[in-house]
């Protein structure tokens, strides 16, 4: 594969239709997107081409959520973090988390802190954690940043660097599991001129075969950015 993106992003749709499918709870699907979450960001640091990856993983429109399925889900990630923290620093990624996490229990948000002040050296793979984020908001933020430094005029370039997602380039590959066709609220600046694709299982089904032949669907496309 000749052309591969430098930043690829996934919105994880699916977990709890994947647990129904097969007669389970749905935290255990939740529990199952999260082991994938893991080998995936591992199956993308070995892609050296690839230097960002993002995943959608708490939406601020999830908080309409059942709270029981919300507590556990914050078990999970954090469960996720405690279990895998030391081996994501032992091969060099660096996680970043994106979105205003002061809503979340105190051990999540003090989890999630230290795992990204201790990975914020590390030069492999960039993993940009989208926890109580959204794209509409994370444009406001940006302007009422450059607002209040006292901004006259705004440029395109003055809002790219002033969003939550900053230093990470605009996501050249997004892929939504589930078969769904929308994108949900994520990271709408960065998505003007990404290519898109839609696969019909489910996150938890997910593999390394699964996501090469997403890889090779990207690099045989033909990005003009409105060119010819």
């Amino acid at each position: 594969m000749k052309n591969l993106p430098t930043h690829i992003a996934f919105i994880m749709d699916g977990n709890r239709r994947w647990a129904k499918r097969r007669g389970l709870n749905k935290m255990l699907g939740h529990k199952k997107g999260a082991e994938v979450l893991v080998d995936v960001i591992k199956y993308l640091n070995e892609i050296k081409e690839i230097k960002f990856a993002s995943f959608f993983a708490f939406s601020t429109e999830n908080w309409n959520r059942e709270q029981a399925e919300i507590d556990a889900l914050f078990e999970i990630i954090e469960d996720m973090f405690n279990a895998h923290e030391e081996e994501l620093n032992n091969l060099d990624i660096k996680v970043r988390i994106l979105g205003d996490i002061t809503r979340f229990p105190v051990s999540l948000q003090e989890k999630l802190i230290k795992v990204q002040e201790n990975t914020q050296n590390n030069s492999g793979l960039t993993v940009l954690m989208a926890l109580n984020y959204g794209g509409k908001g994370d444009i406001v933020q940006a302007v009422n940043k450059l607002i209040k430094s006292g901004k006259s005029e705004i440029s395109e370039v003055d809002i790219s660097k002033s969003l939550l997602t900053y230093p990470a380039p605009d996501i050249d590959f997004l892929i939504r599991t589930s078969g769904e066709q929308r994108i949900s609220n994520f990271m709408l600046y960065n998505l003007a001129y990404s290519e898109i694709y839609f696969p019909k299982y489910y996150w938890p089904s997910l593999s390394k075969k699964r996501l090469l032949r997403a890889l090779k669907i990207y690099s045989n496309r033909n990005r003009r950015f409105g060119g010819n």
